[in-house]
């Protein structure tokens, strides 16, 4: 460590005071650039759910997504059960998947709600993006490989991890299959879905056997709404 002592009384400091002048057209190039900056901020940062949803329909406008860039802006929403609970309608006896947004026909946004101990099939998401950020609990994610199509074998899990409020997860078939389970047997938990571009089948695979069966997707509510009831329980995934 430096100690700095009093000076010699003979050695004198003087202030000098230096400016250095910007040129006129730098200076308007520095304004403008901190202007985009805020304002790049800004958009990217939702403080609702509605500013949210317009933010993702500016940037699946075009035909190509950044998915580390969507993946933050869905994270970067703060939950607020005001916003979305009126799309938050649960079921006793399975998980509900509900529209909230048809997202111009690039994508799908949906508020799924678990009850306790409810869990998905594992599944695909027919070449689709996934994102899935959660609004209130917690969900467990656990990822398998696919099987291979020759062999009957149990499937091999490749990870689990915990999503948490506010999180955002992202998986496509490249990554491999997934099951997502709400595995508190006393609370409820609510997550938000991303899928582009929309799909209204899938595959689910036995975990025994990778025996694979495709399924169809449908929505427990659509914009708040109730759809029509059901005769038929089918094996929806997320």
């Amino acid at each position: 460590m430096c100690h700095i002592g009093t000076a010699p009384q003979n050695f004198f400091f003087s202030k000098i005071s230096i400016r250095v002048a910007m040129p006129v057209n730098e200076i308007v190039a520095a304004k403008q650039w901190s202007e985009l900056t805020m304002e790049k901020t800004e958009v990217n940062n939702p403080e609702t759910l509605e500013d949210l949803i317009k933010i993702l329909h500016e940037k699946f406008a075009s035909d190509s997504i950044n998915v580390d860039e969507v993946k933050n802006i869905m994270e970067a929403y703060k939950s607020n059960p005001q916003e979305w609970k009126k799309y938050a309608i649960f079921d006793q006896y399975r998980y509900t998947r509900n529209l909230v947004d048809k997202g111009n026909g690039k994508f799908n946004l949906i508020v799924l709600c678990w009850g306790e101990g409810h869990g998905s099939s594992i599944h695909d998401h027919t070449d689709s993006h996934c994102f899935m950020k959660m609004l209130q609990g917690q969900l467990k994610e656990t990822r398998y490989e696919w099987p291979a199509d020759s062999t009957q074998t149990e499937m091999r899990m490749k990870s689990q991890s915990i999503l948490r409020e506010n999180e955002c997860a992202y998986i496509n078939d490249s990554h491999g299959l997934h099951r997502v389970e709400n595995f508190s047997h006393t609370e409820g938990a609510i997550s938000l879905h991303l899928y582009s571009p929309p799909f209204d089948k899938c595959q689910t695979f036995d975990q025994r056997t990778g025996h694979k069966n495709v399924v169809k997707m449908t929505f427990w509510s659509e914009f708040g709404e109730k759809t029509p009831i059901q005769t038929a329980a089918s094996q929806e995934n997320n």
